[in-house]
């Protein structure tokens, strides 16, 4: 039995992952930690996230706690901002945890990229350069033997699981880059109240075009440039994209889920549609990413949906769990 730490579990994220690791079979969660300075210091979870009433009764307690079990703790999930992974992950590994940090702040490997998109300057180029990423289904032999994972960001997971197998069948007209629109529910944006995530002002409309910070995660590791449209649309969870690209020749519809199919098969959190097409009802609460195509002459749609706080982070963040630790890749997930 396996002892768990979840720092930011007062998020929407965060609460997901202590769902999860709740009913793990193998795992045990130790604490929930906030700072000492949160508003959710001293409350029940269950004051934060009412389903869980009776299910999950836990106090959100300081970080300072930490030093009372500093040598009993096995894995640290990260459901913070960027700003306090930064710090946090050196601090854990120097302990000897398993850190599986959600935030984007050891996913890049330039770290020139912290400055330009994140507003920080990287301290830990040493750390950086330990980190994996945590694409499960790409990188599960690094994953396997790693001490810091650094858990994909939502859209960056949906386009790169929708992208990847044509970059590794090499079937991409290298002339056109990729146009990927995606929209996400106001989860994304987090839990804090802010008007432009408020029900009563979102509509449908596109931001940070040409400098999402998932961009350049996305160029890195999947190794090939994008054009990348987010934007926030007036539902509560949920990433749909649509991927606009072309292929080298003519391609059928069969041949194209025939290469999905054989990349994937063994991954039970993909689902790769052939005759239909994914929508966010199809995965809203569900750990899954569903893929489905349509494709005229040489010009390929790609559709891919998933739930951004789950394979879109917790369930993505418990499946490198246990691949780290030896466990069935989907334990306590589905």
């Amino acid at each position: 039995m396996l002892n768990v730490l979840i720092v930011g579990a007062s998020g929407y994220s965060g609460a997901e992952l202590v769902n999860y690791i709740h009913r793990h079979k193998f795992a045990r969660i130790k604490k929930i930690l906030v700072s000492k300075d949160s508003i959710s210091l001293g409350k029940l979870f269950s004051d934060l996230h009412p389903e869980y009433t009776n299910i999950i009764n836990l106090t959100f307690e300081s970080m300072e706690s930490f030093n009372l079990i500093k040598g009993n703790i096995d894995a640290v999930f990260l459901a913070t901002d960027h700003n306090v992974s930064h710090v946090l992950v050196p601090f854990f590994m120097k302990h000897n945890c398993i850190v599986l940090d959600l935030s984007g702040a050891y996913r890049v490997n330039n770290i020139d990229v912290y400055s330009k998109y994140y507003g920080f300057i990287h301290n830990y180029q040493n750390i950086l350069k330990q980190s994996i990423y945590g694409l499960a289904e790409w990188n599960y032999k690094k994953i396997q033997k790693a001490q810091l994972i650094a858990v994909p960001g939502c859209y960056a997971t949906c386009i790169q699981l929708g992208l990847k197998p044509l970059v590794e069948a090499n079937i991409l007209c290298k002339s056109y880059i990729p146009i990927v629109n995606a929209i996400s529910g106001v989860s994304g944006a987090g839990r804090q109240p802010n008007i432009n995530n408020s029900f009563c002002e979102v509509s449908l409309f596109p931001y940070n075009i040409f400098k999402h910070r998932h961009t350049p995660e996305i160029v890195e590791n999947l190794g090939i440039p994008i054009i990348f449209i987010p934007h926030l649309g007036a539902f509560s969870r949920g990433i749909i994209a649509t991927i606009t690209c072309k292929l080298k020749s003519n391609f059928k519809l069969i041949d194209l889920y025939n290469i999905y199919h054989n990349f994937y098969k063994n991954k039970r959190l993909i689902r790769i549609y052939k005759n239909t097409l994914p929508s966010i009802k199809g995965i809203v609460k569900l750990p899954f990413c569903d893929i489905g195509f349509a494709i005229k002459d040489k010009y390929l749609v790609i559709i891919t949906t998933e739930d951004n706080l789950l394979k879109g982070a917790a369930a993505q963040a418990v499946q490198c769990f246990n691949i780290r630790f030896g466990f069935s890749e989907t334990e306590s997930i589905i």
